[in-house]
């Protein structure tokens, strides 16, 4: 068996200032939005979506973009490998779900009725 392999993280200098770089294209971003407000808003769309990918770029480039970048590639792979239903067998799960259910609430339902009649009728002599 494969043992899970242990991750250190390191985190430099470089990488923070690179994060922090990130944070303030996004900050810079959504005030550049504002700021623009008497100009089109093609303008104003344009310098958002310009500086948020900035940012974006910027994060990626940072040992943590890396880090999230390949656990997207190994979530991709993993999900690859995973043994689908055929749709019949979907549709004949989905049967027996409904059918549970169903069963599960007509117990709850009489349950629910058996207490009330014992209780208000045989314990507590109410009468409706």
């Amino acid at each position: 068996m494969n043992s899970p392999s242990t991750v250190e993280t390191v985190s430099t200098a470089a990488d923070k200032a690179k994060l922090a770089a990130a944070g303030l294209l996004v900050v810079g971003a959504v005030a550049a939005f504002y700021l623009l407000g008497k100009q089109d808003l093609w303008l104003r769309v344009a310098a958002l979506l310009v500086l948020l990918a900035a940012a974006v770029a910027v994060f990626f480039v940072s040992e943590p973009g890396k880090s999230l970048a390949a656990f997207a590639r190994d979530s991709v792979r993993e999900l690859r490998k995973v043994v689908w239903p055929a749709r019949s067998e979907a549709m004949q799960m989905t049967g027996y779900v409904f059918a549970f259910v169903f069963v599960m609430a007509l117990f709850l339902w009489l349950t629910d009725k058996t207490l009330e009649w014992v209780l208000y009728d045989l314990v507590l002599g109410w009468r409706r």
